[in-house]
Protein backbone atom coordinates (compact mmCIF):
# COMPACT_ATOMS: atom_id res chain seq x y z
CA UNK A 1 0.00 0.00 0.00
CA UNK A 2 1.12 3.51 -0.75
CA UNK A 3 2.61 5.44 1.88
CA UNK A 4 0.69 8.89 3.17
CA UNK A 5 4.10 10.77 1.89
CA UNK A 6 3.26 9.75 -1.37
CA UNK A 7 0.21 11.92 -1.85
CA UNK A 8 1.06 15.65 -2.21
CA UNK A 9 -1.10 18.85 -2.69
CA UNK A 10 -1.83 19.67 -6.59
CA UNK A 11 -0.53 21.66 -8.58
CA UNK A 12 -1.57 24.40 -10.92
CA UNK A 13 0.46 21.81 -13.36
CA UNK A 14 -1.73 18.96 -12.68
CA UNK A 15 -4.98 20.32 -13.94
CA UNK A 16 -5.25 19.17 -16.82
CA UNK A 17 -4.59 15.71 -16.02
CA UNK A 18 -7.41 16.41 -12.75
CA UNK A 19 -9.83 17.06 -15.27
CA UNK A 20 -8.97 13.93 -17.55
CA UNK A 21 -9.15 11.83 -14.47
CA UNK A 22 -12.57 13.83 -13.69
CA UNK A 23 -13.94 12.23 -17.64
CA UNK A 24 -12.56 8.99 -16.49
CA UNK A 25 -15.03 9.34 -13.14
CA UNK A 26 -18.00 10.41 -15.16
CA UNK A 27 -17.86 7.55 -17.65
CA UNK A 28 -17.07 5.44 -14.88
CA UNK A 29 -20.66 6.77 -12.72
CA UNK A 30 -22.32 6.59 -16.90
CA UNK A 31 -22.69 10.42 -16.88
CA UNK A 32 -19.88 11.04 -19.54
CA UNK A 33 -21.67 14.28 -21.12
CA UNK A 34 -21.91 15.94 -17.67
CA UNK A 35 -18.17 17.02 -17.14
CA UNK A 36 -18.66 20.71 -17.94
CA UNK A 37 -16.05 21.86 -15.58
CA UNK A 38 -12.15 22.87 -18.00
CA UNK A 39 -9.03 23.48 -16.90
CA UNK A 40 -9.23 26.95 -16.45
CA UNK A 41 -12.52 26.19 -14.14
CA UNK A 42 -9.99 24.12 -12.20
CA UNK A 43 -7.02 26.26 -12.11
CA UNK A 44 -9.43 29.48 -10.73
CA UNK A 45 -11.25 27.26 -7.60
CA UNK A 46 -7.89 25.28 -6.90
CA UNK A 47 -5.42 28.12 -6.65
CA UNK A 48 -6.93 31.99 -7.31
CA UNK A 49 -9.70 31.93 -4.82
CA UNK A 50 -11.23 35.10 -7.16
CA UNK A 51 -14.85 33.52 -6.43
CA UNK A 52 -14.26 33.74 -2.80
CA UNK A 53 -15.42 36.75 -0.25
CA UNK A 54 -11.65 35.97 1.28
CA UNK A 55 -9.80 35.65 -2.15
CA UNK A 56 -8.24 32.37 -1.42
CA UNK A 57 -9.32 29.13 -3.01
CA UNK A 58 -11.94 27.24 -1.17
CA UNK A 59 -11.79 24.02 -2.88
CA UNK A 60 -8.77 21.37 -2.32
CA UNK A 61 -6.97 18.52 -4.47
CA UNK A 62 -4.49 15.89 -2.88
CA UNK A 63 -2.99 13.60 -6.00
CA UNK A 64 -0.78 10.91 -6.49
CA UNK A 65 1.49 10.03 -8.93
CA UNK A 66 2.09 7.95 -11.00
CA UNK A 67 5.26 5.80 -9.62
CA UNK A 68 6.13 3.68 -13.67
CA UNK A 69 4.98 6.65 -15.54
CA UNK A 70 6.87 10.39 -14.36
CA UNK A 71 4.58 13.32 -14.70
CA UNK A 72 1.25 11.42 -14.92
CA UNK A 73 -0.99 11.30 -12.21
CA UNK A 74 -2.62 7.51 -10.85
CA UNK A 75 -5.11 9.09 -8.89
CA UNK A 76 -6.59 12.37 -7.14
CA UNK A 77 -8.89 13.50 -4.11
CA UNK A 78 -10.67 16.71 -4.71
CA UNK A 79 -12.45 18.16 -0.86
CA UNK A 80 -13.58 20.71 0.60
CA UNK A 81 -14.52 22.27 4.35
CA UNK A 82 -18.23 21.82 5.35
CA UNK A 83 -19.43 22.85 8.98
CA UNK A 84 -21.70 21.41 11.06
CA UNK A 85 -23.82 23.60 13.39
CA UNK A 86 -24.47 20.89 16.09
CA UNK A 87 -20.82 20.01 16.77
CA UNK A 88 -19.48 23.41 15.99
CA UNK A 89 -16.64 22.33 13.57
CA UNK A 90 -15.72 22.21 10.66
CA UNK A 91 -15.64 18.90 8.58
CA UNK A 92 -13.93 17.91 5.41
CA UNK A 93 -16.71 17.15 2.53
CA UNK A 94 -15.02 15.13 -0.07
CA UNK A 95 -16.36 15.75 -3.78
CA UNK A 96 -14.46 13.26 -5.80
CA UNK A 97 -11.88 10.68 -5.36
CA UNK A 98 -11.00 8.66 -8.44
CA UNK A 99 -8.04 6.02 -8.86
CA UNK A 100 -7.20 5.16 -12.55
CA UNK A 101 -8.20 1.77 -13.46
CA UNK A 102 -5.26 0.40 -13.94
CA UNK A 103 -3.66 1.20 -10.51
CA UNK A 104 -6.88 -0.03 -8.56
CA UNK A 105 -5.98 -2.56 -5.93
CA UNK A 106 -3.08 -1.19 -4.79
CA UNK A 107 -4.59 0.88 -1.89
CA UNK A 108 -4.57 4.17 -3.17
CA UNK A 109 -8.19 5.00 -2.64
CA UNK A 110 -7.83 3.90 1.07
CA UNK A 111 -4.70 6.07 0.86
CA UNK A 112 -6.08 9.03 -0.19
CA UNK A 113 -9.32 8.42 2.49
CA UNK A 114 -6.81 8.26 5.14
CA UNK A 115 -4.92 11.40 3.88
CA UNK A 116 -7.80 13.19 4.44
CA UNK A 117 -9.23 11.53 7.94
CA UNK A 118 -5.80 12.57 9.01
CA UNK A 119 -6.46 15.72 8.34
CA UNK A 120 -9.28 15.77 9.93
CA UNK A 121 -7.67 14.53 13.21
CA UNK A 122 -4.61 17.41 12.76
CA UNK A 123 -7.16 19.62 12.81
CA UNK A 124 -9.94 18.79 15.05
CA UNK A 125 -12.41 18.58 12.21
CA UNK A 126 -15.47 17.02 13.41
CA UNK A 127 -16.50 14.72 10.33
CA UNK A 128 -15.67 13.30 7.16
CA UNK A 129 -18.34 13.00 4.54
CA UNK A 130 -19.05 11.93 0.85
CA UNK A 131 -21.78 11.02 -1.34
CA UNK A 132 -21.42 7.49 -2.79
CA UNK A 133 -24.17 6.15 -5.78
CA UNK A 134 -26.52 4.24 -5.08
CA UNK A 135 -25.60 1.77 -7.68
CA UNK A 136 -21.78 1.78 -6.58
CA UNK A 137 -22.22 -1.31 -4.57
CA UNK A 138 -18.44 -2.14 -4.56
CA UNK A 139 -16.90 1.38 -2.90
CA UNK A 140 -20.30 1.24 -0.31
CA UNK A 141 -18.70 -2.27 0.82
CA UNK A 142 -15.57 -0.65 1.12
CA UNK A 143 -16.81 2.64 2.86
CA UNK A 144 -18.57 0.26 5.30
CA UNK A 145 -15.27 -1.88 6.21
CA UNK A 146 -13.65 1.70 6.60
CA UNK A 147 -16.05 2.36 9.22
CA UNK A 148 -18.29 5.08 6.91
CA UNK A 149 -21.90 4.92 8.09
CA UNK A 150 -24.14 5.33 5.06
CA UNK A 151 -26.97 8.62 6.36
CA UNK A 152 -29.78 7.05 4.91
CA UNK A 153 -32.35 9.66 6.64
CA UNK A 154 -30.96 12.50 5.15
CA UNK A 155 -32.01 13.33 1.48
CA UNK A 156 -29.62 16.05 -0.97
CA UNK A 157 -31.73 18.44 -2.64
CA UNK A 158 -30.75 20.28 -5.46
CA UNK A 159 -30.84 23.35 -7.47
CA UNK A 160 -28.90 24.16 -10.08
CA UNK A 161 -29.26 25.40 -13.85
CA UNK A 162 -32.36 27.66 -14.39
CA UNK A 163 -33.60 26.59 -11.70
CA UNK A 164 -31.06 28.26 -9.98
CA UNK A 165 -30.91 30.97 -12.15
CA UNK A 166 -34.15 32.06 -11.61
CA UNK A 167 -34.02 30.89 -7.62
CA UNK A 168 -31.38 33.42 -7.12
CA UNK A 169 -32.68 36.32 -8.47
CA UNK A 170 -33.71 39.11 -6.83
CA UNK A 171 -36.53 41.09 -6.39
Amino acid sequence: MPKLSNIRPAKLKDCGQILELIQELAIFEKAPNEVKATVEDLEIALFSGIHTPHQKPAVFAVVIDDEENPGKLSAFAIYFLNFSTWLGKHGIYLEDLYVRENKRGQGLGKALLEHLAEICVENNYGRFEWWVLDWNTPAWDFYKSQGAIPMSEWVVHRVDGENLRNFGKRK
